[in-house]
Parts: C-alpha cells; structure tokens; sequence
C-alpha cells in the first residue's frame, strides 16, 4: 500500500514568546516644552500681537474690534503676525529654559517614591520662571517692540526687520542692559505664569484623574489645561500689563519699577487698568495653553513609542 501520506502542518506558536519587560517611563526631553510652545504659538500669535496693542492703548478706552479693524486697515492680514520671528526667538528661549528647570526641579524635589507634594511644585514652578524670565527678556522686548510698531506714527516707528535686528539695535543704540529692560516685571510675570500654569496643569490633571469621568487622553489634557489657562491669565495680568507698559516705552519713561508703574496706572487710570486686555489675554493664553500641553502630551507620546520600540521593553 503505497498512499500518499498526509503532511503533517507544522505551526509555531507564540504563546511561549517572552513578552518585553515593563520598566518605568523615562523623563521625556525637557526641549519637547520649548517645542510645543513654538506650535502653539502659531496659532495664538495675532491675540497676543491684540493683547499687547490694548495694553499700550492709555487713556481712551478703545474695543478690540476696534484695534483689529486698525490693524487690518492699515497692516492688512500680514499685520497680524508682526513680531513672528521674536515670538518664535522668544518660546525657544523662555518656554524652553522654565520647562527645562520645572522638570529638573521636580526630579530633585520629588520624593522617593516619585511622589511630589503640591508645595513643592509651586516651588519648582516659580524657580523655572524665574530662569525662563531671565532667558526670554531679550527677546521679550524685541517682540513687544514689533508687535506695537505699527500702532506708532511713522516717526516713531523702530522698524525692526526681524527678531535679530531688533537684538542688535537695542544692543547697539541703549547698550547690552537695554536688552534687561524691565526684567523685573517680567520675571515677576514669569514667576507667576509657571507657578500658575504648569503647576495648576498638574494639579488639575491629577484631580480631573482622580474622577471617574476622565482618564489619560485628549479630553483630560483640553480639560486640565484650560483650567491652567484661567488661573494664569487673572494671576498675571497685571504684572502682564506693567511688563508690557515698561518694555514699551522710550528714554525717560515715568515708568521706574514694577511697584511704581501699578501705582502710576492704578492712580492715573484706574485699578481696573491693570486688567486691560484680560479678555484677549484669556482668548489668547487658554488656546496658547490648551495647544502647548496637547502638544507636549503628544509629542512625549512619540518620544515614549519610539523608546519602547528601540529598547523592547513596556511601560509599568
């Protein structure tokens, strides 16, 4: 008998794969902050450029329809983004420098079981701002001073070309000191901004998680950061206004210090004054804020995908 017999189907099963090890994530790159500001701020540039022309408005109480309508009037659509290269020289020197100190800070405050109590995160927050200010002024000014020039008549106009244009001329015509102009109110400001912004980020993630209705994902992190984005706009914007009135003005300004300029505006245009352009400056840091750290999430994810797949390992 000479039948054929059947082959026998031969399978690898992979039941008895070794599965890669769970490790702890690592720290993303603290660069990815500076990165994620930077897109963002694409998007949010032209209600910054808004904000800062209703904080150099004095006296007359004109509407932010009406600002936008001389801006386009005059400037056309471009206008819009007057000061682009100093927003984007800006973000990769402030946002990178308070993002980097915030995470550092927090890798030294933390406890040993990776724990962090919310004091010591505003501690972390406020370090980092402080460095962020101290990084971002130059460039600070430069974009306060483009983004306002074409609100100026055309005498007095600086006429910038670009971002480094700027930094050479105020270095060349007021000194290198005239790059730290009013770096107090700005590190005061940043201080205040980080504090509040990647601190109350934070928190409000970890509370929201806390909840049954939220979990890791676009929805938490929206959520999470447009609740920083409130708390930071009504804790700065004075100190935004007073930064801004500072950064702004020429030789022989009555502007001193950051005390004496809120009294000054308090006294001279009322308390209220120090809250000029906080509407804009919510519409303008909530999206600011919402699209960094949607950003930053995603951009940590990539970094995360490709250090599992390049060491084979999985995340606890």
């Amino acid at each position: 008998m000479s039948a054929e017999q059947p082959a026998l189907a031969t399978t690898v099963s992979d039941n008895n794969a070794v599965a890669p090890p769970l490790v702890k994530k690592p720290y993303p790159p603290s660069y990815l902050g500076g990165f994620a500001a930077c897109a963002a701020n694409f998007f949010t540039h032209p209600l910054d450029l808004l904000k800062v022309r209703l904080q150099t408005v004095k006296g007359a109480n004109k509407s932010a329809s009406h600002v936008i309508r001389n801006i386009y009037v005059h400037e056309g659509l471009v206008g819009f983004y007057n000061g682009i290269s100093a927003a984007v020289l800006r973000q990769m020197t402030y946002s990178m420098a308070r993002f980097t100190t915030y995470d550092i800070m927090k890798k030294q405050l933390a406890n040993e079981d990776g724990s962090l109590p919310f004091y010591r995160t505003a501690v972390a927050g406020v370090v980092a701002g402080a460095v962020g200010g101290v990084c971002g002024t130059p460039a600070d000014i430069v974009l306060v001073r483009l983004q306002n020039d074409g609100s100026l008549p055309k005498e007095q106009r600086r006429n910038y070309k670009n971002a480094f244009d700027g930094l050479f001329r105020i270095a060349k015509e007021d000194g290198v000191k005239g790059l730290f102009k009013g770096t107090v109110p700005n590190v005061s400001r940043a201080m205040l901004m980080t504090g509040a912004q990647l601190c109350s980020y934070d928190g409000f993630k970890e509370l929201l998680l806390s909840t049954p209705y939220f979990e890791e994902g676009m929805p938490l992190h929206f959520s999470a950061s447009f609740l920083a984005g409130f708390v930071a706009t009504t804790i700065t914007s004075p100190f935004d206004v007073v930064k801004t009135r500072i950064m702004n003005a020429g030789p022989g300004s009555a502007y001193k210090n950051l005390a004496q300029a809120m009294v000054v505006i308090a006294k001279e245009e009322g308390v209220m004054a120090l809250y000029k352009g906080w509407t804009p400056a919510f519409v303008r840091m909530a999206p600011q804020t919402i699209l960094t750290f949607i950003f930053l999430e995603q951009f940590r994810n990539v970094y995360w995908d490709a250090y599992a797949k390049k060491n084979n390992v999985r995340f606890a």
